[in-house]
């Protein structure tokens, strides 16, 4: 039965997104619960020719951001499901 469940969470996973963003918003990164990232948004404001390693720490930033969201996301999920058994293989 748990490996029906694990199945079932690891497919809920992957519908549920969480986005990541720095700078004031200017770099949004969305990523699934499987922490795959699905979508960048970079706002022209923050594209710099002279300053790509601004740009670079700013990206680097936000997918740590939904990183760690992604992270709390399944952690939470798989509490829900499990009611907070500890449950191996899941």
């Amino acid at each position: 039965a748990s490996r029906g469940l694990g199945d079932v969470y690891k497919r809920q996973l992957e519908t549920m997104t969480v986005t990541g963003t720095a700078g004031g918003g200017v770099i949004k990164i969305t990523m699934n619960g499987h922490q795959m990232v699905t979508q960048v948004d970079i706002s022209p404001d923050v594209v710099d020719e002279t300053d790509i390693e601004t740009l670079q720490d700013v990206v680097l930033a936000a997918i740590n951001d939904a990183c760690d969201k992604s992270q709390q996301l399944a952690s939470k999920h798989l509490g829900n499901i499990t009611g907070g058994l500890g449950i191996p293989g899941l």
